[in-house]
């Protein structure tokens, strides 16, 4: 494309002027540099949306009950609501065409302890299916199934970390743990993506707690999952038929938001995918910025270049160059100068993303940050292309001056 003496020539101006080209060099490098640190933390906080809202069962709507605000039905205000066994009972009896799983949940603190070693843990008292709509993952055993549930036994599942802390290297599996005053037997170890705090979490049937607390029926919370094939609208739906149902059951006033309310996730992952899809946007703005403020920055330079240069550059054509070879020339300068320092910017970007991995996850939600190598390189291509044609213009101005106007003016 090029002769080996014109590549000589474009060496000897990058050496002579070694300022001007570290100026135009970090001026494209930092351009890329940037779009990409901030594309890629971009698409951190979009993992962590994702990782956050789905490590449990997207289709699920957990009901919580709790102190009614209004009289009603000859009940006074400030009634606290509870939630008991025929609940779920109702729940599978009267809305089978949108149920698939139900499960209750009981929290509790509890100290247990084991051959002298003894820690505090939160305990859930669950049904089996809490299993698949947690995501739970069963690292050796099993969890608590139903004839757990029918029977009441004493068997637990414990996370990973609590058999860590009680048992370090001795296998759990078959092993006793005191808790209160009696010993639960270890059917099953569990890990869970969403970190520490759920693997010290330690699960018994529901059953089995309210046996332990005077054989009552409470329950504090009650988890439904719904037919995925219902969608948004049937989420949105079944919500409202709930919501409608225990009012009327608990006696509570139709208009009183804080006696009975239900958390939908469906909807909050509907609205935290819009916000990380916004939040996306605007990083993406914010590079594509950084990119355009890198290519003004790069015609600046290259004006100034060849306006420093036209005495050269008439001498050139003095001696015989043509207006072709002169654009040429300053055009191989500025494409050498930009694709050298835009992929230099790019591997550092790339880099450091790759150094971070998730090290910012806990403070700043920013998980895994990347950036596709195809985006990184498509932008460092437009950068070279724009640099191309911002040498372009002054070069085609600077090849039309005479010579002897060139000479003259510097």
């Amino acid at each position: 494309m090029f002769s080996r003496n014109q590549w000589k020539e474009i060496f000897e101006t990058i050496r002579k002027n070694k300022l001007r080209t570290i100026l135009s060099g970090f001026t494209v490098a930092l351009g890329i540099f940037i779009f990409i640190i901030l594309f890629g933390f971009g698409n951190g906080l979009k993992n962590s949306f994702k990782q956050f809202f789905l490590d449990d069962a997207t289709n699920t709507l957990w009901l919580y009950p709790g102190v009614t605000s209004k009289a009603y039905r000859g009940f006074k205000e400030n009634r606290r609501i509870e939630f008991e066994n025929s609940d779920l009972i109702d729940i599978k009896e009267k809305f089978t065409f949108f149920l698939e799983n139900i499960t209750p949940r009981i929290n509790r603190r509890e100290t247990l302890g084991y051959r002298g070693k003894s820690n505090s843990y939160n305990t859930r008292a669950i049904a089996p299916c809490h299993l698949d709509i947690e995501k739970t993952i069963i690292m050796k055993g099993r969890f608590i199934n139903q004839k757990d549930i029918d029977e009441r036994t004493k068997n637990i599942s414990i996370g990973r970390l609590v058999a860590q802390d009680l048992f370090e290297k001795e296998d759990p599996l078959g092993k006793y743990i005191e808790m209160g005053e009696s010993a639960y037997k270890v059917v099953g170890v569990f890990q869970d993506k969403s970190g520490d705090r759920e693997e010290r979490l330690v699960y018994l049937p529901y059953t089995t707690r309210q046996l332990m607390e005077k054989n009552n029926d409470k329950i504090d919370q009650i988890i439904v999952s719904f037919k995925q094939e219902l969608g948004y609208i049937g989420a949105l739906a079944f919500e409202k038929e709930l919501t409608d149902f225990f009012k009327s059951k608990k006696a509570i006033d139709p208009s009183d938001k804080s006696g009975f309310y239900i958390r939908n996730t469906t909807e909050t992952v509907r609205q935290n995918q819009r916000f990380a899809s916004t939040l996306q946007i605007i990083v993406a703005f914010v590079g594509i910025g950084t990119l355009i403020a890198g290519i003004i920055g790069i015609s600046n330079i290259m004006v100034f270049v060849v306006k420093e240069r036209t005495k050269e550059l008439g001498i050139r054509k003095a001696i015989g160059a043509t207006p072709r070879s002169i654009i040429g020339m300053i055009l191989q300068e500025a494409i050498f100068i930009t694709t050298i320092s835009g992929y230099i910017g790019l591997f550092i970007g790339i880099g450091i993303l790759k150094l971070v991995g998730n090290a910012l996850e806990e403070e700043y939600y920013i998980t895994d940050p990347y950036v596709d190598l195809n985006t990184g390189i498509l932008a460092t291509f437009l950068l070279i292309a724009f640099g191309a044609f911002a040498g372009y213009l002054p070069a085609k101005r600077a090849a039309r001056i005479k010579p002897i106007e060139a000479i003259r003016d510097n």
